[in-house]
């Protein structure tokens, strides 16, 4: 028990490390967020990376201690008392299933549910610097994704000689709009940023047309976390909500407009659109096969971690991290593997995210079966 929890620590830490260096810490450099609100993100992420960190942590720790366990001779000892391996294990296999449990709870509840309020704290902050005005003058903004906006002057949230520019890509530009005065509008409680230009000339690059427009709103979306209002994405989605999601999308009956196309252009719209919820309805069981699945990961890595440990018959911590980290990469890439297949839903993905456990069970038995007998 004591190296499952240094070892989930550890592996929080280091999961959680990313994305405080990456998203929140720049907050906090900008004067965006104090340490009251960077404390409060930052155990919002606390769940959600625990859901990997858990069992990535029991592999570890199951593959640390049997491993010295049997440099020890222990494991030669216990046998020479009349005590089997399957005795000694029972105790870890059952606190496993233990974890699978919690585990669940996290996944298909906990998780989800702090990973949306993340995201909507991440929003609220920027919604304040924007509310604020901490916008520069006369210098490039590229806080909104796909936009670069310059504004000669700031007075509350009135400005002045505002140029934007509409990205095609990275590094094309597709629209170009520039308007004596315009307005920033901030709507935290639906998470809503719009731009309002008025008397802007409006030109289009590729096509070279021109037009002007007395007022021309624009909706902004803050570094991509902006959500349609109390609706997560179907990654941020918890057990319950992805259930209701497929019921809607089983229910739902998109049809053309029949009265505008022929025979065979209906007949063709219709199996485009079966096929796109055929794909949307693949997607949802995807991730809930895949959040329910992962729950079971404790117990497969203990299975396959103990007769592994053995089999090392090492003391050294270094070799232990390093089978584990092998052993999970195996795992997410088959889960991955199963996830880019969404949009194939006749070969059954949903039903592929199993395999990492079935496949660790299986093998972890066999050694377990294979080392008990001292084969």
């Amino acid at each position: 028990m004591t190296s499952l929890v240094m070892t989930v620590a550890v592996f929080t830490f280091v999961l959680m490390l990313g994305n405080v260096l990456n998203e929140l810490l720049p907050l906090l450099v900008k004067r965006q967020a104090t340490f009251g609100l960077l404390a409060q993100a930052t155990g919002l992420l606390i769940p959600f990376v625990a859901a990997f960190a858990l069992p990535i942590g029991m592999l570890t720790a199951t593959l640390l201690v049997f491993g010295r366990f049997s440099a020890d001779q222990e494991l030669t000892a216990a046998r020479a008392s009349g005590v089997s391996l399957v005795s000694l294990i029972m105790p870890i296999l059952v606190a496993s299933l233990s974890l699978c449990a919690v585990s669940a709870v996290v996944n298909l509840y906990v998780a989800p549910r702090c990973r949306v309020a993340y995201n909507n704290l991440r929003f609220n902050l920027g919604a304040v610097m924007l509310s604020n005005l901490q916008l520069p003058e006369g210098r490039p903004i590229t806080e909104f994704p796909g936009y670069i906006l310059y504004l000669g002057k700031i007075h509350k949230q009135d400005l002045q000689d505002v140029l934007l520019y509409q990205l095609k890509d990275e590094t094309n530009v597709d629209l170009k709009v520039r308007a004596p005065r315009g307005r920033l509008e901030v709507d935290a409680p639906h998470q809503k940023i719009t731009l309002r230009l008025f008397d802007a000339t409006i030109v289009y690059v590729a096509g070279g047309a021109a037009g002007i427009a007395k007022e021309w709103p624009l909706e902004l979306d803050l570094g991509g976390t902006r959500k349609k209002a109390g609706k997560p994405g179907i990654s941020d989605m918890t057990f319950t909500q992805l259930r209701d999601e497929l019921r809607n999308w089983e229910h739902r009956i998109d049809l053309p407009l029949a009265n505008k196309l022929s025979d065979d252009e209906l007949r063709n719209e219709k199996r485009e659109l079966q096929g796109l919820r055929e794909e949307k309805m693949e997607e949802i069981r995807v991730q809930i096969h895949r959040q329910t699945a992962f729950s079971f990961a404790c117990f497969s890595f203990t299975l396959i971690g103990i007769p592994l440990g053995i089999r090392v018959h090492r003391r050294e911590t270094n070799i232990g991290i390093a089978i584990a980290l092998g052993l999970v990469m195996v795992y997410y890439a088959l889960i991955l593997f199963a996830g880019a297949h969404t949009s194939r839903p006749d070969l059954a993905p949903h039903l592929w995210v199993w395999l990492p456990n079935f496949l660790f069970q299986a093998i972890g038995a066999v050694l377990l079966w294979r080392t008990n007998r001292g084969i």
